[in-house]
């Protein structure tokens, strides 16, 4: 019997009245009203900007140190963002060192980014979810960049800031790259968010879920190395062009929503977290309780088989 085939795109978009999905990270908490408010009166439908909207990228300037308009890349969401740094860090520097460090479990498409970029991932286990600097360290010696995500898809957990710190300090004297991916950083349930600084980071975030607009694709790379950021606009430029302007002028809405917004969401998503990563224990099984985002992680036996059961079965979907 031929092995049926599991991948991630058969269950993304996938919606219906009898499916209960668990898999990609989509909020189904509703967009702030403000997006909404400027379609009456919206009429731009021309080409924008390939680095993307000025008002736009001005408003997120006011949100990260040091920054200014230049610093920015709109992107269609965060994965063009990791997709045009990955291929536009391979072609600089030392094109002999083509290595890049990601921390596992990871979000299944790093690998598969790094692969595109004609460069090879390897990669550093989690240790009850969290990096293991002393692991990190003696691996990205060897590495052009790094991918962070915290809080973590799919573990739910969040570093710790001495760690971060390290990590800030050891690839800042090392020269290599860290790809910071931050579309959770206000979904966190222990702290504030530590932002990863220095002259070869690149934070990357986007409006899919804080502001739950996902399908509006509107993402965004941040860094200081002007010549890294120029180089993705070239790039760009010949690729996607500019990204959906509609959806551009829908997130500039959403910048200027109340804090009270993202403190309501975060409130129903740390119920959320609670229901379900209690209920789980109550099972039997094991797992990390989840300290961001919007994921838990249980351990099962024959992994792929359970995400086939309970599609087909239940009609449930989950990832793993």
């Amino acid at each position: 019997m031929a092995t049926r085939e599991l991948s991630p795109s058969m269950f993304i978009g996938l919606d219906g009245d009898d499916i209960i999905s668990f898999g990609s990270g989509q909020p189904d908490l509703p967009p702030p009203k403000e997006v909404y408010e400027i379609l009456p009166e919206y009429r731009d439908f021309k080409y924008g900007l390939i680095q993307g909207q000025t008002n736009l990228r001005e408003a997120l300037s006011k949100q990260y140190p040091n920054s200014n308009a230049d610093n920015f890349v709109i992107t269609n969401g965060a994965s063009e963002a990791l997709d045009l740094t990955l291929r536009t860090i391979a072609r600089m520097g030392n094109k002999n060192k083509n290595k890049v460090l990601v921390p596992r479990p990871y979000y299944y498409s790093y690998p598969n980014c790094v692969r595109f970029a004609d460069m090879e991932p390897v990669f550093t286990d989690l240790v009850k979810g969290r990096i293991d600097f002393d692991d990190f360290e003696k691996k990205v010696k060897d590495c052009k960049a790094v991918i962070i995500n915290s809080p973590s898809n799919p573990t739910g957990r969040v570093e710790s800031v001495e760690t971060l710190k390290k990590i800030e300090k050891l690839t800042c004297d090392l020269g290599v790259y860290v790809l910071s991916d931050e579309v959770y950083k206000d979904l966190i349930y222990v702290r504030e968010n530590y932002l990863i600084e220095g002259p070869h980071v690149v934070t990357i975030n986007s409006f899919s879920k804080t502001y739950a607009m996902c399908g509006f694709r509107v993402g965004y790379l941040w860094s200081l190395d002007q010549e890294l950021v120029n180089k993705i606009i070239a790039i760009k430029t010949h690729t996607s062009m500019n990204t959906n302007i509609l959806g551009q002028e829908m997130a500039y809405a959403a910048t200027k929503v109340s804090r009270d917004f993202i403190d309501n969401q975060l409130k129903i998503w740390r119920e959320r977290r609670d229901l379900i990563y209690n209920g789980l224990l109550n099972l039997g099984l094991d797992l990390w309780e989840p300290e961001g985002a919007f994921y838990v992680l249980p351990k099962v036996k024959n992994p792929r088989d359970f995400v086939l059961d309970m599609f087909d079965k239940y009609k449930v979907i989950t990832y793993f």
